[in-house]
Formats: structure tokens, C-alpha cells, sequence
């Protein structure tokens, strides 16, 4: 099995239908913004409402500090869909139907059959500068992007 993408790697690309249709094309969120990638199990479980819901409270705080969060799984758009307007989530949510983005990122299956819960920071040249890997540490998944995105926005050149 390949070893997923690390810190250092440069992100896959790819295209994938958001919650709301429209086709999303990650190479044209990065530049930008420092992108928050972070794949999840599925729509509508404990866990995964839960982390949604942190990252909606939190999301003022990232695009404050210039990033955009973007959430992937294996659920369709119209399940997204509703997913995002039952707990009023303002940021995107990505079809990745068949798991083919998953497999690109290597993201582990928890005991082969759960798809596991991967968040990536992706810098604004695509490289990704953070992985944090957990299946019950929802606040890390939020407080440790957060704590990276803002490392980053420091860096920036004025």
C-alpha cells in the first residue's frame, strides 16, 4: 500500500462536486487561501457532526487568518447537502464518491472498513504542512489546523 501524502508533499489535485453541484478544483482554491482539507467518515454520524460543528464555530477564526475549509467524503451532494443545511455549515463540502480522493491522500481505513478522519493544511504553493490523524480527537483535528493556518498567515510576506 502506498504511504499517504506527508508534511512536505505536494497536494494532489483534483476536481470534485461540492454540496451544492457546482464542480470544485482544488488547484483553484490553493494561491489564494490556505486550504483546510480534512476528510471524515460520513454525513450525519456522532462523530462527524461533531467535527462539522467545530469547524463551523471556528470558521470565523480561519478566514480571519486566511483559510478555507473543505470537507470530503464518500457521501453524494445531496446528502452534503442536507447534511450542511441541518447544522448551517458555510463551507464547502466535497462528493467523493467511490473514494478515489481518499486512495490520492492515503487516508487509512480504521479497522479496514471505516473510512478514517484526516485533516491536511495545504500552504498557498500546495504543499501540505500539517497531518493530523484521529479518529476521537475531533477538537485536535480544529484547534491544531487552526494553530498551523495562523503560523502560516505569520509568514506571509506583507
Amino acid at each position: 500500500m502506498a504511504r499517504g501524502i506527508q508534511v512536505g508533499d505536494k497536494a494532489p489535485d483534483f476536481t470534485l462536486p461540492s454540496q451544492s453541484g457546482e464542480q470544485v478544483r482544488l488547484q483553484d482554491r490553493i494561491g489564494e487561501r490556505v486550504v483546510v482539507l480534512y476528510f471524515y467518515p460520513k454525513d450525519n454520524t456522532s462523530g462527524c457532526t461533531a467535527e462539522a460543528c467545530a469547524f463551523r464555530d471556528s470558521h470565523e477564526a480561519f478566514s480571519d487568518a486566511g483559510a478555507e475549509v473543505i470537507g470530503v467524503s464518500s457521501d453524494s451532494s445531496d446528502k452534503h447537502a442536507g447534511f450542511a443545511s441541518k447544522h448551517q455549515l458555510p463551507f464547502t463540502l466535497l462528493a467523493d464518491q467511490g473514494a478515489k480522493i481518499r486512495k490520492a491522500y492515503g487516508v487509512p481505513a480504521v479497522m479496514g472498513l471505516i473510512p478514517g478522519r484526516v485533516t491536511y493544511v495545504i500552504d498557498r504553493t500546495g504543499t501540505v504542512r500539517h497531518v493530523f490523524n484521529s479518529m476521537t480527537n475531533i477538537d485536535g483535528h480544529v484547534g491544531e489546523a487552526l494553530e498551523v493556518v495562523r503560523k502560516l498567515q505569520a509568514e506571509q510576506p506583507a
